[in-house]
């Protein structure tokens, strides 16, 4: 009997090692199958050549066939080279998604780590979470990758700026102010991609979606028939930052191009924006150096072997190139549209057209077979940067990665540390928050999303590991009683209101979880106002006024919402925005309102009225007021008008004071060659191009001090405000860091500001300019002005 337990054990054991030993070969080769001898042998398979070397060998060797085959997401095998077929359409949003065919569910990976939406996480102001996010991210999708259930190419992030606040994607977006957006791009593309020292790629991310793109379907105006006509100067200050940033710090892999027109060109099919910008001005195929210092001679041969190349490419929203076509009308015929976007600098189409209508558009010589081989060079190199050529997972890096790495309990304890990280407390009278569990006998637990699971983890979601719901969260604290007082969150009728109005008459407190879902905000879906849909104000005010205890309001939603009547009404003590906080949202909201975690979120968006809408169509790109037009501007860089809250709003159960302790009152910026000394405009306003830029950086010393009775994280967000002229912004976001302090402590940190890239403007032409003179700088309660002054060198 003993042998036998012993035998089933060792059977047991070895089970485990094979089923968590990555399904090593569930995966076959994608190519350069070591057993295959008509192809390892072949330069392409050689991993010790460049990628751009390997990926000039395979082109050569195909035809123009089967080249047009492989310029779309579902790319055509080439069996007589051993290569299979790929999908390059895989998402990965805020976890693995299901959106797109190249992720699919099930057997070994029945879910993944499901991470609070975007526009959430972006509350926390915290570089390091966006990018341990995205590690995680790419933890799960290289180890199914390995198990054969999803691809290695994800079009993520979305760092659109959340222009307009009915714009229903705007909950994928890191909000509304481009320097934020640009660091959370960098940042989490960082966390996808690996951040290798070399060109190699752990997963491969694709900023998107470039660009003006935010609006998708609104009073009769679709995106695949918007043409947004953008100025240089918006397009330059507002809409270029976060792409930019994404490209030049991030090293991103890839830039989707959006389905509207920009100024009357579609945006794939744009040379200016993809080959002059993109790849001209912002280097997407950059390169760095890489040294290996024992091997190091001062030979340029040499040097030049070290020198290594970040091929990456740029690929279309899905069936962009079709809509140019077939919607937008761009082009005569189908060949005219498919040269029209490979010329432009598309590699890759998201949809069938280019391999339809490449190939004749080669044959009228309307394009070139070259140029083609530069679209595919560009996508085959980033697919051999991802290891796809190097033959088996046995060769490739993170083969380990398998089921037990996908929705582990430290994958999921992240989901919970961020979502609480970027719950945002908007109202706290008396306080009310937080509340005791000692004195509470009950909770009512009123509200559509109350109990609410696939609301929290918004769109472009996968399947989560498990949903831990606001009931279900509050109910580890202490014993509830549950009303929705709605049937979902349109709200459309009373008939369950008596029922949550006499919950909160005998409950101790009284906690209402009411706001959005993906029926009022989703792709395709603009929103119609900014005010709580149906009749859920009417809800909210009865129950608030029945309410025995006291009545906290938590809202989720991806975009703002005016409830300036709960922020007016005294008999809502709190409020808490939530976002759509993932799939352990529930247990987040719950450790904020019972004091485990004290809150530090910010608004990474203004929350503005609904009158703000009454003259601001969403097809109006302007980003500065016009006021002889009544037209009040955009964001809270352009807009001065009133707010039910400001862009980095968000309390904290306890308090901190400012004190900036060193900065200069006076900084000189020194002018380089073609400076026109006599040019009063240029003495004033002076081009970023002729000044001395390079570690042109003001050091701002702030000393933060807890001076509450609680430890907290404090988000120091720094804001500048220029001297002069009405079409700069009124200020703007120069810096901002998290840090938790203790009770009673104190930290001292230095913010570094750019001259050149934080306190510049750009003019009317497109200009990027430092203005000289007066620049206030405003961290919480302290301000400081610096003088910039020009000097000659």
């Amino acid at each position: 009997m003993r042998r036998l337990v012993s035998s089933i054990a060792l059977l047991l054991i070895c089970f485990f090692i094979f089923t968590n030993a990555v399904g090593a070969e569930t995966r076959k080769a994608f190519a350069c199958d070591p057993s295959d001898s008509n192809t390892k042998h072949l330069p392409f398979c050689k991993t010790g050549l460049s990628a751009a070397k390997r990926a000039k060998d395979l082109i050569g060797r195909l035809t123009l066939q089967e080249k047009v085959k492989l310029l779309v997401n579902n790319a055509a095998a080439v069996p007589r080279l051993g290569i299979m077929g790929y999908e390059w359409w895989s998402e990965g949003l805020h976890g693995v998604s299901d959106v797109g065919p190249g992720t699919k569910f099930g057997g070994e990976f029945p879910g993944a780590t499901s991470f609070p939406q975007v526009i959430t996480t972006a509350a926390s102001f915290n570089t390091s979470l966006w990018e341990q996010i995205g590690k995680v991210v790419s933890d799960e999708a290289r180890a199914m990758y390995n198990g054969g259930q999803a691809g290695l190419t994800y079009w993520s992030p979305n760092v659109n700026i959340f222009r307009d606040p009915r714009w229903g994607r705007g909950q994928e977006t890191p909000g509304e102010d481009p320097v934020v957006a640009g660091k959370y791009a960098a940042s989490y593309v960082k966390g996808l991609q690996g951040n290798n020292p070399n060109d190699r790629l752990k997963v491969a991310a694709s900023c998107k979606h470039y660009t003006a793109y935010d609006l998708d379907n609104w009073n009769g105006v679709d995106r695949f028939h918007f043409n947004a006509l953008v100025s240089v100067q918006d397009m330059e200050d507002t809409f270029n930052i976060p792409f930019r940033s994404c490209v030049r710090e991030g090293k991103v892999a890839s830039v989707m191009c959006s389905y509207n027109q920009v100024n009357g060109i579609p945006a794939c099919a744009d040379p200016k924006l993809l080959r002059k910008t993109i790849r001209g001005a912002w280097g997407l195929n950059g390169f760095a150096f890489f040294f290996n210092l024992s091997n190091f001679t001062s030979s340029f041969t040499t040097i030049y072997n070290f020198l290594i190349f970040f091929i990456s490419y740029i690929v279309s929203d899905c069936d962009s190139v079709g809509v140019f076509f077939n919607t937008q009308h761009y082009t005569s015929t189908p060949e005219e549209a498919a040269a029209a976007a490979i010329k432009a600098g598309l590699d890759l189409d998201c949809g069938p057209f280019l391999a339809m209508h490449t190939e004749n558009a080669v044959v009228k010589k309307l394009l070139k077979e070259a140029d083609v081989d530069a679209a595919l060079t560009n996508t085959i190199s980033v697919q051999m940067r991802l290891g796809m050529f190097d033959g088996g997972l046995s060769s490739q890096p993170y083969t380990k990665l398998g089921p037990k790495d996908v929705c582990s309990a430290s994958h999921q304890e992240l989901a919970l540390q961020a979502a609480r990280l970027g719950i945002v407390l908007l109202k706290n009278d008396v306080p009310v928050l937080p509340l005791s569990q000692q004195h509470l006998g009950s909770v009512a637990v009123i509200g559509p999303n109350s109990n609410a699971t696939r609301t929290m983890i918004g769109n472009y979601a996968g399947v989560p590991c498990g949903y831990t719901s606001p009931l279900q969260g509050i109910r580890k604290y202490t014993r509830t009683v549950h009303n929705e007082g709605c049937d979902g969150v349109a709200c459309d009728n009373d008939d369950l209101f008596s029922g949550a109005v006499e919950a909160a008459s005998k409950a101790d407190a009284t906690i209402l979880v009411m706001g959005l879902d993906q029926s009022i905000e989703a792709e395709f879906v603009d929103r119609e106002g900014l005010l709580l849909p149906g009749r859920q104000q009417e809800l909210v005010t009865k129950v608030a006024s029945a309410s025995k205890g006291p009545t906290i309001l938590v809202l989720l939603s991806g975009g703002p919402v005016d409830v300036s009547f709960a922020q007016n009404d005294a008999q809502i003590g709190a409020i808490l925005w939530a976002g759509y906080p993932g799939q352990a949202g529930g247990a987040a909201i719950a450790d904020v309102i019972f004091g485990v975690h004290n809150p530090g979120g910010r608004l990474p968006m203004t929350w503005y009225p609904q009158e703000y809408l009454n003259n601001l169509p969403m097809t109006t790109m302007d980003m500065r007021a016009n006021p002889s037009k009544n037209y009040p501007g955009r964001t809270y860089r352009f807009y001065k008008g009133p707010v039910v809250y400001p862009y980095g709003h968000g309390l904290s159960y306890t308090s901190f004071k400012h004190t900036i302790a060193k900065a200069p009152k006076v900084f000189s910026v020194p002018m380089g060659g073609g400076h026109r000394a006599n040019s009063t405009f240029s003495d004033k306003l002076v081009r970023v191009a002729r000044a001395n830029c390079k570690r042109l950086t003001l050091k701002v010393h702030v000393e933060v001090e807890n001076v509450g009775s609680r430890d907290g994280t404090h988000t120091l967000l720094m804001f500048a405000s220029p001297p002069g002229d009405d079409w700069a912004p009124q200020k703007q976001l120069v810096g901002f860091q998290t840090m938790g302090i203790p009770s009673g402590g104190k930290q001292r940190v230095v913010m570094s500001v750019g001259i050149c890239k934080h306190l510049s403007v750009v003019d009317s032409g497109g200009v990027r300019r430092i203005p000289m003179g007066e620049h206030g700088l405003y961290i919480g309660d302290a301000t400081h002005t610096v003088s910039l002054q020009p000097r000659k060198i």
